[in-house]
């Protein structure tokens, strides 16, 4: 017993503590999510007037995409507040997975948004309308200026969640730099079908970039295992346990894509006495928490136990 106890896995840790990556949550993610919110929706208010001022399509369109951004916002900051809730008789593992549900709802309203865009650009692009260049550039500045404040609030946030409207932010900075450019291009030359290519551009990398917050909402969701777990490191510090002859029925998965948790059977030798389980699950517990696994389930079987878990239908060892 005193030699599971006390073995020795320190250097190891020191290569592999970040196997999945550190976890640093961010007390201050709530004020963050506020104040984006705040300034965001101060903002497409102010765009969606300048966008009819200007008569300019790629300004309106990104004004209805900032009023989905605002909503994402709001509803990142109340789940953020939800996600926060201690584990009930409802949800016994917590609240953490309404961030997740908060970054689908971002994502889906994003992909309507940028969709109706779309339309209206391919649109303007054969019936283009003159847009006032100079209201263009001066709405842009301060878009850029706005937006890029409500990026460098988010961009410490370690849930998908955040990570997902910090995305939102990030992508409005490069849309209103988009429209700086053409505007500045426009004061020059009388170009205004560049407004609505410029829409249509915003749109695309918009989209593009739905679809990759998508896969890692669907990952979590369908509990995936975590993007960036090192399951063979982990695998190898059980196995390197003493008395520890093998393992099976390993599954990894998250609750909001920061909080890991994991199941496993270890199977011993059927010498093993019980003090010598319970020194061994705690050696392995110790292990796997030092490894970013914020919720560890052992099972301790003997080498003469017939296990249902230990191979597929197929008969491939699990």
């Amino acid at each position: 017993m005193v030699e599971i106890m006390e073995h020795n896995h320190q250097s190891s840790f020191s290569q592999d503590h970040h196997a999945f990556g550190g976890h640093d949550p961010s007390h201050g993610a709530g004020k963050n999510l506020a104040l984006a919110f705040i300034l965001n929706l101060l903002f497409c208010i102010i765009e969606l007037v300048g966008g009819l001022f200007t008569n300019s399509i790629a300004i309106l369109s990104d004004s209805l995409h900032d009023f989905g951004d605002s909503f994402s916002l709001g509803l990142a900051w109340y789940f953020d507040k939800v996600s926060r809730r201690k584990p009930d008789a409802k949800y016994t593992y917590g609240y953490k997975r309404f961030t997740t549900l908060s970054a689908l709802v971002n994502s889906l309203v994003l992909l309507g948004g940028s969709g109706f865009v779309l339309f209206e650009s391919f649109r303007r692009l054969f019936q283009p309308v003159q847009a006032d260049a100079k209201g263009m550039f001066l709405l842009a500045v301060l878009g850029v200026l706005v937006n890029g404040a409500a990026v460098l609030r988010l961009k410490k946030g370690n849930s998908l969640n955040e990570r997902v409207v910090s995305l939102h932010m990030l992508e409005d900075v490069l849309g209103w730099v988009a429209v700086l450019i053409g505007s500045i291009v426009m004061l020059f030359w009388d170009v205004p079908v560049l407004d609505p290519v410029l829409s249509v551009g915003i749109s695309v990398y918009i989209l593009y970039n739905v679809y990759n917050n998508l896969k890692s909402v669907f990952r979590v969701i369908l509990q995936g295992k975590p993007s960036g777990l090192d399951e063979e490191s982990i695998k190898k510090h059980l196995l390197d346990l003493p008395k520890v002859l093998s393992l099976h029925d390993f599954h990894a998965w998250t609750m909001d894509s920061e909080y890991v948790v994991l199941t496993v059977h270890l199977v011993v030798e059927g010498s093993m006495q019980k003090e010598e389980q319970q020194a061994l699950r705690a050696a392995a517990h110790q292990i796997l928490k030092k490894l970013e696994i914020d919720h560890s389930t052992i099972e301790i079987e003997y080498d003469s136990e017939d296990c249902e878990w230990c191979e597929d239908e197929s008969g491939i060892p699990v």
